[in-house]
């Protein structure tokens, strides 16, 4: 592979900039740019070492700088690496990799040097998507998951299932190939056992996939109830800043109003909804319809009622329509008199938060009932294994697959059909780490990083 480089630091102003050269010449193009202060040739220095000195072009001087040198295979690309930090100006920053790119090496790719490390075998291909998702982490426990992730969680779990397989199907090619050797017979009730162990470990795989999306990508959340109720009230509570018009009067919000907001380690899609009533003002009922449809499509549901006045015809209409959707009942203007009847709520939710968006106090009981309700702890973020769509799907082709086995085998189907069945799903799990893998799926996952990672 040819020598790339690339600024590694945000496209901004910052204390320093870090220029990244990786490949077989990575040592001889910060060579001839990098001038150190002592004796020793760049070309002489060893790795996970530094030297200070002056980067060049040519005979014009650009920076003092600090050169680290890593050599293969102990670096993070698992080839010859040099790093050149320099102070953090944009313009000086483009001006040494340019003098770096005119003395032999290639711009590199978005996530090239990722990718170099996962072709080089310093990663696999599940912990390289981690890095990503290291890099994006917004809160701690999005940030703890990814960390989980890039150790090896699911890598190691999937290994496990890929061993078993390959001895079930060595154990099969060995009995068919074989038959007047003295090979151990291959039982069906031996093989059902030991599928329904890959079976169970690769079901643990997936089995907070929906709790880890929601901690990295968000939850789509509608707050919808009756006008006046305090919907905009809580909206604007939760994103810190008047985004939705409050008013007395009821109708005031008619459009949608969007913002996404953290509530703990939560992020929430929110949508401020037109209230839902009967009303013969077109452009209201535009809202209205609007409304409604953003009720159905929303992940979370967020019903605000007026805890200072009992449940209206209204209140009662919209809880009907919420039907069996994930939901919290908020009962707002929790700092005046109540006259709400909690128990018409508990009804018809599991989920019911008091609070009082207009004094902002409650937000932190909301944010316990959300996580109650996506089943959000520590116990289901560190078991956490399948990071994206694509390792979901390959998981899911690899359960079919031993579940169509399992069932094949119960039905007496003869070993070979199972034998398909059994490599299809070893098949999965190696596309999952990336032992078998087209150029296309890898060129993907890359292509989702950024420059100079």
């Amino acid at each position: 592979m040819s020598t790339v480089a690339a600024i590694s630091t945000p496209n901004a102003a910052g204390g320093i900039a870090v220029i990244r050269i990786s490949g077989e010449n990575a040592i001889n193009a910060a060579a001839s740019v990098f001038r150190p202060f002592g004796s020793k040739k760049v070309t002489e220095m060893e790795g996970y070492t530094c030297a200070y000195g002056t980067a060049y072009d040519g005979d014009e001087r650009l920076d003092d700088c600090i050169l680290t040198v890593f050599r293969a295979p102990h670096s993070y690309t698992g080839e010859d690496t040099a790093e050149i930090s320099c102070h953090g100006g944009l313009y000086v920053s483009k001006r040494i990799l340019r003098a770096i790119l005119k003395n032999g090496a290639d711009n590199a790719e978005a996530g090239e040097f990722t990718k170099r490390a996962f072709l080089n075998g310093k990663l696999d291909l599940t912990q390289a998507e981690a890095v990503m998702d290291i890099i994006s982490a917004r809160g701690e426990q999005e940030l703890k998951m990814a960390e989980s992730l890039r150790e090896g969680a699911a890598f190691k779990k999937a290994e496990r299932c890929s061993d078993k397989l390959m001895k079930m199907l060595g154990d099969l090619a060995a009995w068919a190939d074989y038959p007047d050797e003295d090979t151990p017979e291959v039982k069906p009730e031996n093989l059902i056992a030991e599928l329904q162990v890959v079976r169970d470990e690769l079901q643990s795989l997936i089995a907070n996939y929906d709790c880890g999306r929601i901690v990295r990508e968000g939850v789509s959340a509608a707050i919808i109830g009756r006008p006046n109720v305090g919907k905009s009230t809580l909206f604007n509570c939760l994103s810190g800043c008047e985004r939705s018009i409050v008013t007395d009067i009821a109708g005031t919000t008619r459009d949608v109003v969007e913002e996404s907001v953290k509530l703990g380690d939560i992020t929430l899609r929110l949508s401020d909804t037109a209230g839902i009533r009967e009303t013969d003002d077109i452009i209201e009922g535009i809202g209205v319809d609007i409304a409604e449809k953003i009720l159905k499509s929303s992940e979370l549901v967020i019903a605000v009622f007026d805890g200072s006045c009992p449940l209206t015809a209204d209140d009662l209409k919209l809880i009907n329509k919420i039907d069996n959707k994930k939901s919290v009942a908020v009962v707002n203007k929790s700092d005046v008199g109540q006259e709400l009847d909690e128990k018409q709520l508990t009804e018809y939710f599991k989920h019911i938060v008091y609070l009082s968006a207009k004094e902002n106090t409650g937000v932190d009981l909301l944010e316990r009932e959300i996580k109650d309700i996506f089943e959000i702890n520590e116990q289901t973020i560190n078991n956490v294994s399948a990071a994206n769509e694509r390792q979901k799907m390959c998981i899911e082709n690899a359960l079919r697959s031993v579940n169509e086995a399992i069932e094949a085998l119960s039905c007496g189907e003869l070993l070979d059909a199972v034998n398909v069945l059994i490599d299809e799903a070893e098949q999965s799990i190696l596309s999952l780490t990336g032992k078998k893998v087209t150029n296309e799926v890898v060129d993907e996952v890359f292509s989702r990083f950024c420059v100079g990672k």
